[in-house]
Formats: C-alpha cells, structure tokens, sequence
C-alpha cells in the first residue's frame, strides 16, 4: 500500500538482517488498518441501532462471529489463496487486474469485464483511504472523553489537528518517520494481547466463542438482526486489502508471519477482553475498547492508539500515491505531477492533487460525521465492495492463469463469494445511511478513469485517419531529400507504424530534418518492472530513420533519456546537448461524431487541457524540448 513507509522499513528491516526485522517491518506498515479496528467495532456492534442483545448469548455470538470472519476471510482468503496471486512478486489492484486481463486474453468480453471490475475497485479503494483516517483518528480521540469529563466538544477540533498536521507533512517524505512504525505497531499489538488477556481471565467464559456454533446460535437468537449486523463486523476486517497491496515490498511469507505470530493474536485476545468486559458490566459496550483498561492506564492508551492510527493514516494514504503512480502508467488517470521525496528511494513519492484531495474529503467526513460512531454507518460498502471484486479477479486467474482443478477451485471460491456477498449485502442499507460518500467518490472516480482511457483511445483513432505511413514516408524523402542538420531529434508517438504529427508540422514550417530522426514509442507493460535487456527495441530504416520502442513496467518511473542512454547504437548520438526532443500537444475539440457522450467528452477535453505534459512526465530536459499542437476532433 504504501511504497514510501514500506521501502523505508525495508530498508530497516534489511539493517536487522533476519526474519525478524521483516516482521517487525511489516507489521508496522501492512496492518495499521485492520489492528485499529479494535477502537470501532464492538462499539458499534453493540451500538443501539443494531438491536444487538448485550448479554451472555449476544456477547459470544458476537465475538464468534468476529473470530471466524478473521479465520476465513484473512487467514484462509488472503493469507492462503490472495497472496498467491502476484504479478512478479507485486500485488493490489492495479496488479491484480493486469494479471486478470493476461489470463483472459483469448475471452474478450471477460477482459473488458475485468478491466472494468478492476477499476471501479481501484476507484473505491480512494474512498477508504479517505474514510479510514476520519474514523481511526476520531476513535482514538474519543477515548479523552472517558478520561475527562465536558471534554467531548474538543474531540473534533483535536481530531483535525492531527489530521490537518498529518497531511501538511506528507511533501517532505516519512523516510525517517516509517523506521519508527514497526516498532510501535509491535507494541501495540503487545498492548491489545495483554490487556486482552486481562479481561479474559476475569470472565473466561468468552472463550467458547471459539466454538462455530455460536455464530448459528446468535442468528437463532437474534431473528430480526439477520445478516444485517454483518454490516457492523466487517468493521474487524478493514484492511484486508493492505495485506495484499504491500506483497511486493516485504514478500508473502513475512506478511504472514506477522499475521499468525503477532496480529492474530493480538486481535483475538483483545476482542475476547472487550467481550468479558462487556460480560461483567453491560455499560462497557458503550466504548468497551477503553473500558477494558485499568484507570490509570487510560491516558497512555488514548495516546498509543493515537499514534497507531497515525501510521494506518499514513499507510493508506502513501498508498493512494502508490495507487494513483501505477494508474497513470497504464494509463487510466491524467498524468500528475509526481515528486521523489528520497533520492535513494524511488518509490517515495508525492502527489500533492491526490495529497490536498484526500484532506479535504478527511476534513468533510469528520466535520459532517463529527463521531466514529456516526461515521461507522458510511465505513465498509467501500471495504467489501473491494473485497468481493478481489475474489472475482482471483477466481479468473486461478481458474485460467493457475489452471487450477475445477474440483478444487470451484468450491473454494464459492465459499469465498457466498461470505463476501453477505458483508456486501449487509453494507448494503448503509449507503442511506451515510454510506453514499464512498460510492459516489468511488463512482466518480470510475467514471474519471473510463472517460480518460477511453478518450486518449478516440485520440489515437483520429490521428490514425490522417496519419501517413511511415514507409511512404521515407520513400517521399530519398525522392525529394530536404536540407539536414546536424543532432538527433526524438518524435514522441503512439504510433509505431506512422509518421508522428509533430514530424510533419515541423518538416513543414521549418523545411529541415535532423541528420539522425527517432520515432520513439513509450510502452508501459502489465508487469511491474522490465528487466534491461527487454528495455527496448531499435529499428533503423536507412537515411537516418529509426524506430525506438521504449519498454516500463507499471510501477517505474520512465525516464527517457536514461533508458536512451542504454541503446548502443554508433549511429545514435544521445548525447544532451546534441538531442532535441519533440512532442505533440492535442487539443481536443468535442463534436456530434460517434465516440462518448457530449458530456464525457467535455470532461475528457478538461482533463487533458489539465494533465501533466509529457515533457515532465518523461523527465526530458526543459531547454531541448520543443511542443507541436494539434487540434483533434472528437
């Protein structure tokens, strides 16, 4: 999820030089989100909206449920099957979705199916990370509430101030910051287990809840609640996902270690602790998360769990530049400016658009929702909407990727999509209830995304109308040569059949060529990194003319010049004060003909006029670029 905190904990990690530090490094980056879940979940279980019986039965029934959903969806769904499918040891959903589309390539309508699914669960994913800070943080707050009385007004305002302060500090990096996280999260976990323990040996009688029969018990004795209370423990399963995203920076096996060794446990322990508490006095479900501990220990524990849901902020928040990176290589987002906080780490980045976004939608969920009580009833259509599509991208790679035996893979991901569907379901009814937030954003930025790939597709169909192929091209030359002039121009384009647009305006006001013509072609493959010998591809045709197909996996960074740098051709000069690059700039005019709607092509027309240029983008130097516009109709 987060490249920029789990590079540096790798980093960190590697000093150890053992297993261990891997763990320690994992557990602070990849379960920020679902080891805070403890502050929010049984409080909301047991809040009165859900009519949740606070006794004996209802308690166990409760923590049973709990227990086999992190049996079953974390332990089993994820640690055993979801971390298996990597693209080239990378995971999330921008990998998973480019390992969905390479195993249906020969189903075209399945491929565009998971194009789709895949996207709209990326477009979800930025409504968690703006919901997930608001909650976490207001949940850790509260916990003053308890220790001083008439100070409930301040929770809000103090809320924003971590928050605020929060996102002000993402520009300069967290390098030195994410060498801390693993740690603290260690001892958070530590924190949870023992005071876990401490009300379990008060009232052990929770611990039959490790018995299955009391998940079926609680809906026999609980009719009216049905599947409905589902939609208040998935609450213990918000991120899940990060398990799967941070695969590529710590590996699957560390990951799980983590889980069973420290997690797990810490979770389960502490779940049961709220439940005894409750168990022995019944007002604890009002915040049975702080009630469980000892008096004196109350302001310590407001001010770990504050620190533990500045990591998970962190976390989902590195993770929505992590995201938003991979997008615009593939091409689903405009490009955005994109800024290296390290100069020994490529991965930490910054994307200040995405950065000041995700604030003010923080800032708006916590001023409308002003409680995590409240703002619990918005939390989770997000989390299983992208749950349940996880499982679909997996069911078509097991099934046509893995050739996995049907006999074996069928039940298994029925089982899967029967448990999802139900916290789908159950989520539900919350979309009334505040639960729009998330699906609106996610629904936009979905909408953002298809407008953008879609449009740059019509671009491209345009010009080809009009484009000249490049053999007629060359043919035209050799007849009729115009004067050359010394250097190597580069033509960025699409094309790799055709003469590039900015060729022909510049041939035709400037009536010269280069002595050396490059028609480059950047390529960004579903895979997350190209090795340097697949880097690229050269073609010289004669007379100067070649053909360069430069080749970047998802989650690089396309330096142009760089990667020039590695054709060793001795008729390529590459040299900077030799080479000039030249790149076409479209203006997008809408017009009635076939292609979208008017209205999508006026966005799309917006977000282009908008975009990073590609000068930027590619990193090419500012005083050897030279940009060609053309006006493109669509």
């Amino acid at each position: 999820m987060s490249e920029s905190i789990t590079q540096s904990a790798e980093q960190h990690a590697g000093h150890a030089g053992s297993g261990l530090g891997l763990l320690i490094a994992a557990a602070g980056v990849v379960y920020g989100d679902i080891g805070t879940s403890p502050l929010y979940t049984l409080k909301e279980v047991f809040s009165p909206q859900y009519g949740v019986q606070v006794n004996h039965d209802g308690v166990l029934g409760v923590l049973s449920l709990i227990f086999w959903s992190l049996i079953w969806v974390v332990s089993i769904k994820y640690m055993l099957f979801v971390l298996r499918a990597d693209n080239e040891g990378e995971g999330g959903a921008m990998a998973l979705t480019a390992l969905a589309q390479r195993a249906s390539r020969s189903f075209p309508k399945l491929k565009a199916t998971v194009l789709l699914l895949g996207l709209f669960g990326t477009a979800l994913f930025y409504g968690d990370s703006m919901i997930t800070p608001a909650i976490s943080v207001l949940s850790a707050i509260e916990g003053l509430d308890l220790a001083f009385d008439g100070i409930s007004h301040w929770v809000v305002p103090l809320s924003l101030i971590v928050l605020v302060g929060l996102f002000l500090i993402q520009k300069h990096g967290t390098a030195r910051i994410g060498i801390l996280f693993g740690p603290i999260m260690v001892l958070w976990f530590s924190v949870l287990g023992a005071l876990g323990i401490y009300g379990i040996v008060q009232q052990p009688e929770v611990l039959k809840a490790m018995n299955p029969w009391w998940c079926v018990h609680f809906f026999i004795t609980h009719p009216t609640v049905g599947v409905v209370i589902l939609g208040a423990v998935v609450l213990a399963l918000t991120g899940a996902e990060a398990l799967y995203a941070d695969m590529g920076h710590f590996g699957r096996k560390p990951i799980a270690r983590a889980w069973f060794f420290l997690v797990l446990p810490g979770l389960v322990l502490n779940y049961f602790g709220q439940g005894a508490a409750i168990l022995a006095d019944p007002a604890a479900a009002r915040n049975p998360f702080y009630l469980l501990s000892p008096g004196w220990a109350l302001l310590p524990m407001v001010l770990l769990a504050t620190l533990a849901t500045v990591i998970a902020s962190q976390a989902v928040i590195s993770g929505a530049f992590s995201l938003t990176h991979q997008a615009m290589q593939l091409g689903y987002i405009p490009r955005m400016f994109v800024q290296h906080t390290s100069q020994q780490e490529q991965g930490q980045i910054y994307i200040g658009a995405v950065n000041w976004a995700l604030m003010v939608g923080v800032v708006l969920l916590v001023l409308g929702f002003e409680s995590s009580g409240a703002l619990a009833s918005a939390y989770g259509v997000a989390v299983t909407g992208t749950m349940l599509i996880t499982t679909l991208l997996v069911s078509v790679v097991m099934l046509l990727l893995w050739k996995t035996p049907w006999w074996l893979a069928v039940p298994v991901l029925l089982g899967f999509l029967f448990v999802d569907s139900l916290f789908f379901t159950a989520n539900v009814p919350k979309i009334f209830q505040g639960g729009a937030f998330p699906v609106v954003a996610g629904t936009a930025l979905f909408v953002l995304m298809t407008t953008w790939k879609r449009g740059k597709q019509i671009v491209v169909d345009r010009l080809d109308e009009t484009a000249l192929p490049l053999p007629l091209f060359i043919g035209s030359i050799r007849s009729q040569p115009p004067h050359r002039v010394q250097g190597t121009a580069v033509f960025l384009t699409a094309r790799t059949d055709a003469v590039p647009h900015a060729l022909l305006h510049n041939l035709l006001h400037n009536q010269v060529l280069h002595e050396q013509v490059v028609l480059l072609t950047v390529v960004s493959e579903d895979t997350p990194r190209v090795a340097a010998e697949r880097r690229f591809e050269v073609d010289a045709y004669g007379d100067g003319f070649f053909r360069v197909i430069l080749h970047f996996g998802f989650i690089e960074e396309p330096d142009v010049p760089a990667a020039l740098k590695l054709c060793h051709l001795n008729e390529l000069d590459f040299s900077p004060m030799s080479t000039t690059y030249f790149l076409s700039r479209e203006t997008v005019i809408p017009t009635k003909r076939i292609g979208m709607a008017r209205w999508r092509e006026a966005l799309f027309a917006f977000l282009l006029k908008n975009a990073n240029s590609n000068l930027k983008y590619f990193n090419l130097p500012l005083n050897r670029v030279i940009e060609l516009g053309t006006q493109v109709e669509i």
